[in-house]
C-alpha cells in the first residue's frame, strides 16, 4: 500500500497530479486545497496518499499536510461517504479547521451550504463524527498544524515524523492523548528504543498501535 510520495511534480489538471517517482508516473487525485498549495511543474513535491483498491482499479489520493489527511481518514467512515466523496467535500470551499468545527458544533444546516454535502450526509457528519472532530481540532494550532498534544512531550529528544502521524490519526479515530502516545511508546520499545524501520509506513505503524490498545 502506499502512503507516501516523493517525487517531481509533471503534471496537473482541475482535479488530479502526476507524480514522477523514479521514473514511474503516479497519478493522484487531490483537493483543491492540496491542488493550491502545489509547487510548480518541475518542482519536488511530497504528499500523504490515501490507496483505494477495487476489483477494476487502485486509485491514489493525495494530502499536502496531516490534518487533511486526518479529516479524510474521518469523513470515509461515514455511511455513503467514499474517497472520492470526502474529496469533494473537502474541495466544497471550506478550510479543514471550518469543515471540522461545522461538524463539531453540528451545525448541519451549514454544513449543507457546502458544495457537495447534502441534507443527509450533513446530518451524518455531525452524529457520526462531532465528538471525533471535537478531539481532532484540539491536536491543531491556528494553522492546522498538529500541535505537541499529539506530539512527543517537552524535553524529549525528537522522534521520526511518521510517530508523530501516528499519534495524531490515533486522536483523530477517537483515542485520548494520552492513549496515543502511549502506543507510540510501545511502538518505541518494541524497536528496542531505537529507528523504525526503513520501510515502515504511517499505515504499517498505526496498526501495530492499534494492536497495543486495549480492546
Amino acid at each position: 500500500m502506499i502512503a507516501r510520495l516523493r517525487g517531481t511534480l509533471v503534471e496537473r489538471d482541475a482535479a488530479e497530479v502526476v507524480v514522477d517517482v523514479g521514473g514511474v508516473g503516479y497519478e493522484v487525485t487531490c483537493s483543491t486545497q492540496t491542488l493550491a498549495g502545489l509547487p510548480a511543474i518541475g518542482e519536488v513535491v511530497t504528499l500523504r496518499v490515501f490507496t483505494h483498491a477495487t476489483e477494476n482499479k487502485i486509485k491514489l489520493f493525495g494530502f499536502g499536510d496531516a490534518a487533511e489527511r486526518a479529516l479524510f481518514d474521518l469523513l470515509i467512515t461515514v455511511k455513503n461517504v467514499g474517497p472520492s466523496t470526502a474529496i469533494a467535500i473537502l474541495s466544497g470551499g471550506a478550510t479543514v479547521r471550518e469543515l471540522a468545527e461545522l461538524i463539531a458544533r453540528q451545525d448541519a444546516r451549514t454544513l449543507t451550504k457546502i458544495k457537495g454535502v447534502g441534507k443527509r450526509t450533513a446530518d451524518l457528519l455531525v452524529v457520526e463524527l462531532h465528538e471525533r472532530c471535537e478531539a481532532l481540532l484540539l491536536t491543531w494550532n491556528v494553522d492546522g498544524a498538529v500541535t505537541l498534544v499529539a506530539r512527543a512531550p517537552t524535553g524529549r529528544p525528537p522522534r521520526h515524523p511518521l510517530l508523530d502521524e501516528v499519534a495524531a490519526a490515533m486522536v483523530g479515530m477517537g483515542w485520548r492523548p494520552v492513549e496515543a502516545e502511549q502506543a507510540v511508546a510501545a511502538l518505541i520499545e518494541a524497536e528496542g528504543g531505537g529507528e523504525i524501520a526503513a520501510d515502515a509506513t504511517l499505515e504499517s505503524l498505526l496498526r501495530s498501535a492499534l494492536r497495543s490498545m486495549p480492546r
